[in-house]
């Protein structure tokens, strides 16, 4: 008696499909999306940073100008980190990215760290403040990455899950 246990079967084209066994392990592997605790936490870190460093300049003596340059920097610096996040994932992923855009992003990253610590550096501020602020923007641009990447994350599992069912 021959007892063939294959997890493996071919559809009547001869194309090999996969048993439900195997669909489901595959399933099981994808299913390591990021928790919602994981998710919320990520959220209220960005938003907790962007307020505090936005309210920090909202409430200080700075000049006007000074006050633009430092929330320009905020959003050059946010950008540029969800930038390298992207270009990052998207080398892991395979998709194509020019070493052109990757380099840029990380140029741009340095370039608004280095542009906050001159102006901090140079500021008429107490070093409380400027504390406050390098803290804030810290903060900011960490939970940026992550709030990406979890949005990265859920896609890609979506995805790869819906991927799966349409197998079913």
């Amino acid at each position: 008696m021959d007892y063939n246990f294959k997890s493996d079967s071919t559809d009547e084209k001869g194309t090999k499909m996969k048993s439900k066994a195997s669909i489901n392990k595959e399933a099981k592997e994808f299913d390591q999306s990021p928790t919602p605790a994981f998710i919320g936490a990520s959220w209220i870190a960005l938003l907790s940073g962007i307020i505090c460093y936005c309210t920090g300049l909202w409430n200080s003596d700075m000049m006007l100008n000074e006050q633009g340059y430092y929330f320009t920097i905020l959003l050059f610096g946010l950008f540029a980190a969800v930038s390298v996040q992207k270009s990052v994932r998207d080398r892991l992923e395979g998709l194509h990215v020019t070493d052109m855009y990757y380099g840029i992003s990380w140029v741009s990253v340095l370039s608004a760290i280095l542009l906050l610590i001159i102006g901090l550096w140079n500021a008429d501020l107490l070093l409380s403040e400027k504390g406050f602020y390098a803290m804030s923007y810290t903060l900011s641009l960490f939970a940026a990455i992550a709030v990406q990447k979890n949005t990265r994350d859920k896609a890609f599992i979506e995805s790869k899950m819906d991927d799966l069912e349409d197998k079913l």
